[in-house]
């Protein structure tokens, strides 16, 4: 494993919308990583969440090399690297355990570690990490936790992620601790069925004016 990739030194600065995208078809891959980057929008997230995701990684990392792709829903060391191999330049995850953090750190990928309560903050914070993924985040209080946590732990940076929308996006944007937000509303899953990759790609423009 090699380190970290000279262009990804800060998952959050890559976009004020990091699309989380869940893909069932590898054909899909390299048609919504090109529709995204003609919406303005230079980054995707594949979770890990399908039989095709690590195919679909490969096939956006070989053939659109104008966007970063990470991938998401990373749960365990072998994920991470199985990405890694893939061609993901960073990780992303729904929590964080020691296992988990050795193995996503052995990639030398940037991260996201998962977190959604002040304990679980203050623990990665102790493991040296300081952009986090708040997750999941309408349930775990939105907009108005993170506010209320800002003085509490001042270092941490946060990628929120779960249930928000384009019109409860800005409200975390506007956050000091809040440097980007995933979001799922840029692919709709019937949009990728229909193949309308412009309806995508306009999505993805109207993300991109947010920042």
């Amino acid at each position: 494993m090699t380190s970290t990739p000279e262009q990804v030194r800060s998952v959050l600065s890559l976009a004020p919308v990091v699309p989380v995208v869940v893909l069932d078809s590898v054909a899909h891959a390299v048609p919504v990583a090109r529709a995204l980057v003609a919406g303005g929008v230079p980054v995707v997230e594949l979770t890990l969440r399908t039989p095709v995701a690590l195919d679909a990684i490969r096939a956006i990392a070989s053939s659109v090399p104008e966007i970063t792709v990470g991938a998401g829903t990373v749960t365990s060391p072998r994920q991470a690297e199985a990405a890694y191999d893939a061609g993901a330049q960073f990780l992303v995850s729904p929590g964080l355990t020691p296992a988990l953090l050795a193995g996503m750190r052995e990639t030398g990928l940037p991260f996201l570690p998962g977190t959604a309560t002040v304990s679980e903050v203050l623990a990665a914070l102790e493991a040296g990490c300081t952009e986090l993924k708040f997750f999941p985040a309408e349930a775990s209080g939105g907009a108005a936790y993170l506010r209320s946590i800002a003085s509490v732990v001042p270092t941490a940076r946060f990628c929120p992620t779960g249930g928000i929308t384009a019109a409860s996006a800005p409200a975390y944007l506007a956050l000091d601790n809040v440097g980007c937000v995933g979001g799922s509303w840029l692919t709709p899953a019937d949009a990728l069925a229909a193949g309308d990759w412009d309806r995508v790609t306009r999505l993805a423009a109207a993300a991109a004016a947010l920042g």
